[in-house]
């Protein structure tokens, strides 16, 4: 592999993207709540991105970016480019019938094993579940081949997470250690001299594996705040796990309740953060531990473009959050065509763009900041890139 320089998402799409919250970045696109109102969706709370309802609502506002460049100019088609089948994937399909387009869609991620494509065909839509990120090329001669041409009438949806930045089975984990970073540094700032790191760690990768999302809902926020509560020493892990697997406590909002009868026992100022969160995720909030995000946020920026150009392409891999130049490369020439450029992020806004106060500072959003650019040659990643870091959701 070969690193390219300095880049950014911006370079490709200017500001054409949204992260959680579905509030476009282009300041000449409508709000989410103008969109929704548009798209017949009238509920409060952003849809998650499996949700029928958030393919609605991207419907529209894809047609609404469109028309300006493009008054005149129909989409028919639709690419997506990410990296999981099953979350990328379902809301693909989402897409394609909420705009009654055909699609094609590539899900990559890095792998060992030797170099492997599976189609998926189905209605008028094609998964190409690819191995490799350097098989994009690949999958833009595929579409040529079967008459599905990508141009002005071609929405394309760049995944952000894990795809054009931080490519999952290369780069991801660079992600989850800025998250996991940033749980553990929420936690500790808030117990003090109380916050127990091998407690932490414990209580963070018992209820982080799979078997538990039940319960977590895979949300990083509620999993960020439980860890908090056990920290606390207002509950156990042990009388948690025990209290789930009974059946006796099924869901995270359960346990909020629990811990909002016995709030007066947690510390004066864990009682006012637990108060923050358990109004906001009463109200629909799908981020409520705001305080772990902006730290997520600065521990990711803080991963960017950090290293010096002499820097190697395994160091890079290993310690820098990346952009994937094949994912670039192919969005740039996908965008020369006339095709409709379009990022969708599902990393919260809090988790992405900087404070006012940071903003000051001269902090930009993710998109917005550079990072170094690598891929391409050889597929070979050394042992070092392939065994670092943690696994995180």
């Amino acid at each position: 592999m070969k690193n390219y320089g300095l880049s950014t998402i911006s370079a490709i799409l200017g500001n054409m993207l949204a992260y959680r919250n579905l509030e476009p970045m282009d300041e000449r696109l409508p709000s989410f709540t103008d969109t929704a109102a548009r798209a017949g969706f009238a509920g409060r709370v952003v849809p998650r991105k499996v949700e029928p309802d958030y393919a609605r609502v991207m419907v529209e506002l894809l047609h609404t970016a469109r028309a300006l460049d493009a008054p005149d100019t129909t989409l028919r088609r639709l690419v997506c480019v990410g990296d999981t089948r099953m979350n990328d994937g379902v809301a693909f399909r989402n897409l394609c019938e909420a705009g009654g387009w055909a699609g094609m869609a590539f899900i990559g991620s890095e792998s060992r094993n030797a170099a492997r494509v599976e189609l998926v065909n189905e209605a008028n839509t094609t998964l190409y579940l690819a191995n490799r990120w350097g098989m994009l090329d690949e999958f833009d001669h595929y579409c040529r081949a079967h008459d599905f041409p990508i141009d002005e009438e071609t929405a394309v949806i760049l995944d952000l997470d894990k795809t054009a930045l931080g490519a999952r089975g290369r780069n991801d984990h660079v992600i989850d250690q800025a998250r996991l970073e940033a749980v553990r540094q929420t936690v500790e700032d808030l117990l003090g001299s109380a916050f127990d790191m091998a407690e932490f760690e414990g209580c963070y990768s018992m209820l982080n594996r799979p078997d538990f999302h039940p319960f977590t809902t895979d949300n990083q926020d509620y999993l960020a705040y439980v860890c908090l509560i056990l920290g606390s020493d207002l509950f156990t892990l042990e009388s948690l796990i025990e209290d789930i697997r009974s059946g006796r406590l099924e869901a995270f909002t359960q346990f909020m309740a629990s811990v909002e009868a016995r709030a007066r026992e947690l510390p004066e100022q864990l009682q006012t953060l637990h108060a923050d969160i358990y109004e906001r995720v009463r109200s629909g909030d799908a981020t409520p531990f705001k305080t772990f995000r902006y730290n997520e946020y600065r521990l990711t920026v803080g991963r960017m473009g950090q290293l010096g150009a002499e820097a190697s392409v395994s160091a890079l891999l290993a310690h820098e959050l990346v952009l994937t130049q094949e994912v670039c490369e192919v969005a740039q020439r996908w965008g020369e065509q006339g095709a409709l450029l379009f990022g969708l992020s599902d990393k919260p806004d809090e988790a992405s763009l900087p404070s006012p106060a940071l903003a000051r500072e001269g902090f930009r959003p993710l998109h917005q900041t550079a990072t170094h650019a690598v891929g391409g040659g050889s597929l070979a990643l050394t042992d070092e890139v392939w065994s670092t870091g943690d696994t995180v959701s």
